[in-house]
């Protein structure tokens, strides 16, 4: 894990150096996630619709593309409440603009959890995660992002079932 957060890190700071274009905003969106079970769950396993927020750093890289680093906080996890998972999130994203309003990203995405400490769930997770963005006006946009939990939520320590994370995000933010 502190090869992923060193990778991470170094990658922010090397890019800083190298930017051409820098941009800050903020963001807001409606999650809808879930759980994935293996083995799969013997329980009734909803949905959660719930909200995530952002800070995001874009740094432009050429005029065709950026990186994006954000921190971001987000409810994760089923509908029941012993499913609940809220992150404060660092994603990275590599994004490819295909013409002035649209670009797509994808990247990788640490989460740290923000809840009870003997809870039954790893403190650490790791998301692969990429999506869409359009551009209203050259402030606001729009954003569909989809992320898939690529490590078990769960401690294994205390649990012996593994859970990954999806969630679907519908945003909406400004650039400033």
């Amino acid at each position: 894990m502190k090869s992923y957060v060193f990778v991470l890190v170094l990658t922010c700071f090397t890019t800083l150096c190298t930017a051409q274009d820098i941009r800050y905003g903020i963001r807001g969106a409606l999650n809808v996630s879930n759980l994935d079970f293996d083995p799969d769950a013997t329980f009734d396993n909803e949905h959660r619709i719930g909200f995530a927020f952002a800070g995001f750093v874009d740094f432009g890289i050429t005029e065709d593309m950026s990186i994006r680093t954000e921190l971001q906080w987000s409810a994760e996890g089923g509908k029941d409440e012993s499913l609940r998972a809220d992150y404060i999130q660092l994603p990275l994203l590599l994004r490819l603009y295909v013409s002035d309003r649209l670009s797509f990203g994808v990247g990788p995405q640490l989460n740290l959890k923000t809840w009870s400490n003997e809870d039954g769930f790893s403190t650490f997770a790791f998301s692969g995660i990429f999506g869409a963005e359009y551009m209203l006006t050259d402030e606001l946009f729009i954003d569909l992002r989809y992320s898939y939990g690529l490590t078990n939520i769960l401690d294994e320590d205390i649990i012996d079932v593994e859970a990954k994370n999806h969630v679907v995000q519908f945003g909406f933010g400004i650039k400033i």
